[in-house]
């Protein structure tokens, strides 16, 4: 290889290398400039967690990150290490931020406007904080505090993963 080929080819990596490095940064600022929308970070469940307890409603919970609007209210976020599923959140990652918005009410008498979803490609979903979602997560909660009706259909092949297999009523027999 001629030093003109070699001087090119490595002119070329340096390019690639810079805007790898330009896009990470650009990523970095976005995802300050989004943080600093949510307001001042309050709480984070890696470092200095916040736990959040009802007892009228016999709840407790902490969310992975709590954020203080300027108005003062707070946000619950939950961060899912996953990407974002094509249709948006799954019912069950909705429930869960309605339930963080429900104990920061509960907590701190002030209603948050809305809870966050944050997957791991980077992609988030405000979960309004409404009536209809009130309604959602306190119909979930009743549904858990219900006694077991027995509608499971057992398998072998879902029982044999089955963490509470030792324990089930409704367990398929061993084959």
């Amino acid at each position: 290889m001629d030093l003109p080929s070699l001087t090119l080819l490595v002119a070329v990596g340096f390019a690639i290398l810079g805007m790898g490095v330009a896009v990470a940064a650009a990523r970095g600022l976005v995802t300050a400039h989004r943080e600093r929308s949510l307001g001042e970070l309050v709480a984070i469940d890696a470092g200095a967690p916040m736990t959040l307890r009802s007892d009228r409603y016999r709840l407790s919970g902490r969310p992975d990150v709590l954020r203080r609007l300027p108005d003062g209210r707070l946000v619950p976020v939950e961060l899912k290490s996953r990407t974002a599923p094509p249709r948006g959140p799954p019912a069950s990652h909705r429930v869960q931020v309605e339930a963080y918005c429900l104990l920061v009410e509960e907590t701190t008498g002030a209603a948050p406007p809305f809870g966050i979803v944050r997957y791991g490609d980077g992609q988030e979903f405000r979960i309004p904080w409404t009536a209809d979602a009130r309604t959602e997560v306190l119909s979930v909660r009743a549904s858990v505090g219900r006694r077991y009706d027995g509608r499971a259909t057992p398998s072998p092949a879902k029982c044999a993963r089955c963490a509470w297999r030792p324990v089930c009523d409704a367990r398929a027999p061993s084959s």
